[in-house]
């Protein structure tokens, strides 16, 4: 199988081109390097496979580049994306572009040049929005939902927040809209708080490493809000069999969407249950300040996987308390990484 990834020297992309390098595939990483990590995790996948590798240096904004670049593809994964909320908002013109046009430009490299290509795509929880009609009650130092014990389900009503949810939410409906219209074999994974080794997490994305890597570091971590918040946490090597799964079933499951994150069973609450969990790792207390609530932060989100399970035979196996001890010892053996 050849398969192409757009952003594929990112943290989703490096280890989901690992994977099926080791599984004797054939991969095109298709990326403009412009993100944190990308150069290092991009040298960390040519010293592993070599020449097996290709990488093509490229920018989803450019439909030529891109149209060039994926003929032949058995199998594409977009994994290319601006990422956080607040990028968002302070420039929304470029978010737009590289997310909603950037998916499009994508959508329409593979109509014309190999529409029999299954294409995965990697949306967002964000597509659900603040989800205000979500009772939630305060138990026993988290959040937890009222009415929704198995998470919040792929029927729940989109309601996009911010540009940031704006432009993901576009790209989200493109996809199963192109497997409508064009046939093409799409499917779209709604993912929850990814984490794991390669992910250089910052304030704005990416908080699971952020906490890790500021730990490690001796840098200042803030607390937004009481630190009570809820999330289900899902390690990268579950999402990528989750990906393997997609592709194996394009066929009978184009055009389904799917929630994909740890679950009711691998949740964690951001400070009350993980700055323990950070102590134990370090031998020390982990100092931190804390400051108010951010606009638009949900109290909790947990994704109902149910249907993932039903059709894929997906379940999370990597615990966030095994995953985030992983990490730990990744980022402590790597800290040039990280200056």
């Amino acid at each position: 199988m050849k398969l192409f990834i757009t952003g594929g020297a990112g943290f989703i992309g490096c280890n989901s081109a690992d994977y099926f390098l080791q599984q004797g595939h054939d991969v095109v990483v298709f990326d403009n390097l412009s993100r944190k990590g990308g150069p290092a995790n991009l040298a960390w996948l040519q010293a592993r496979h070599g020449e097996r590798l290709h990488f093509v240096a490229g920018d989803i904004r450019d439909y030529a580049a891109l149209e060039a670049a994926v003929g032949g593809a058995d199998a594409v994964l977009h994994l290319a994306s601006q990422v956080a909320v607040t990028t968002s908002m302070q420039n929304p013109r470029e978010d737009f572009e590289i997310n909603a046009l950037g998916t499009f430009n994508v959508l329409e490299a593979v109509r014309h040049q190999c529409p029999e290509a299954a294409v995965l795509y990697a949306s967002t929880n964000k597509v659900y929005g603040g989800m205000e009609g979500a009772k939630v009650v305060l138990e026993n130092g988290r959040y937890r939902y009222a009415n929704y014990i198995h998470g919040i389900p792929e029927t729940y009503p989109l309601d996009f927040h911010s540009p940031y949810g704006c432009s993901k939410g576009a790209g989200d409906q493109y996809m199963l809209d192109y497997g409508r219209i064009y046939n093409l074999k799409t499917m779209v994974f709604r993912q929850s708080c990814i984490y794991g080794q390669r992910q250089f997490g910052i304030e704005d994305q990416g908080w699971v490493a952020h906490f890790v890597i500021a730990t490690i570091m001796n840098r200042p971590i803030t607390i937004y809000g009481d630190g009570q918040q809820v999330r289900d946490l899902l390690h990268v090597q579950d999402l990528v069999r989750a990906y393997e799964l997609g592709i194996q079933k394009i066929d009978t499951l184009r055009g389904e969407v799917f929630n994909v994150g740890g679950g009711p069973e691998n949740t964690l609450s951001i400070w009350t249950e993980f700055g323990p969990l950070l102590a134990e790792l370090a031998g020390h207390e982990v100092p931190v300040t804390r400051a108010g609530w951010r606009p638009g932060d949900q109290r909790v989100f947990v994704a109902d996987i149910r249907k993932i399970g039903q059709k894929l035979g997906w379940q999370p196996t990597i615990s966030p308390q095994q995953g985030i001890r992983d990490l730990y010892d990744w980022v402590s053996a790597n800290p040039a990484l990280f200056q």
